[in-house]
C-alpha cells in the first residue's frame, strides 16, 4: 500500500489533527496522531496491520505480538490475528511497564513489539525492556506512524506503515507558544 493510501485512511478516521499539541513525551508539536480515532473501525485496523505485518516480513512469524497499553492493545491483537500468535500487552507499573492480568511469556519466545505512534520511542523501550525481563526474545518492532523522524534506535529491526514528518520542539523553544497558540492535550 502506498503512503498516501495509508494517510488517507488515517485522515478519513479523523486520526491526523494539526494545531498546538503536548505529546507523550513532553514535546510540543503542530501536528497529533490520534490513533485511537482509526482503531475504533475494525476493517480500517485490519488494512493498516497488514500492512505492517508486510512491511515486517517477519519469517517465520512471532508466538506473541506485544503492545503497550493503551495505543498498543488493538494494534497487538490485530497484528497477531493475522500472524496466528497470541497477543498480549504491557501496562504501566512501579517498575516500568510490565505484563499483568496473567500475561506471560515463556523464556526464548519469539514476540513483535507493536505501538500505534512512535515518537521518542520510549514506550515500545518500556515493553521491550518487560520482554526481555521475562526472558522472552524481541524479532521485531512495528508501529502504525513513525514520527521519529528517524531518531529512534531500538535493539531490533523496525519498521512503520507510515512515516510523518517528525516536527515537535521543546516546551522551552516552541514557536506556537510564542505565537499564544493555545496548547491542546489530546489524551484527556
Amino acid at each position: 500500500m502506498k503512503p498516501e493510501a495509508i494517510r488517507e485512511i488515517l485522515a478519513g478516521a479523523g486520526a491526523l489533527l494539526e494545531g498546538h499539541f503536548l505529546l507523550t513525551s513532553g514535546r510540543h508539536s503542530p501536528f497529533f496522531v490520534q490513533c485511537s480515532q482509526v482503531l475504533q473501525h475494525p476493517e480500517r485496523v485490519a488494512r493498516l496491520a497488514g500492512e505492517l505485518v508486510v512491511r515486517l516480513a517477519l519469517a517465520p512469524p512471532p508466538d506473541a505480538v506485544a503492545g503497550p497499553a493503551m495505543g498498543g492493545i488493538i494494534l497487538a491483537y490485530e497484528t497477531a490475528r493475522i500472524l496466528g500468535a497470541r497477543a498480549v500487552y504491557a501496562e504501566k507499573g512501579p517498575e516500568g511497564m510490565v505484563f499483568r492480568r496473567g500475561f506471560r511469556l515463556r523464556p526464548g519466545e519469539r514476540v513483535l513489539v507493536v505501538e500505534d505512534v512512535v515518537t521518542t520511542g520510549g514506550s515500545v523501550q518500556a515493553v521491550i525492556d518487560a520482554v526481555d525481563r521475562a526472558g522472552a526474545r524481541v524479532l521485531a518492532v512495528g508501529a502504525l506512524v513513525d514520527r521519529s523522524g528517524g531518531r529512534v534506535r531500538f535493539p531490533a529491526p523496525f519498521a512503520a506503515a507510515l512515516s510523518l514528518p517528525a516536527e515537535d520542539y521543546s516546551p522551552d523553544d516552541c514557536p506556537l507558544c510564542r505565537e499564544g497558540v493555545p496548547l491542546t492535550r489530546p489524551k484527556h
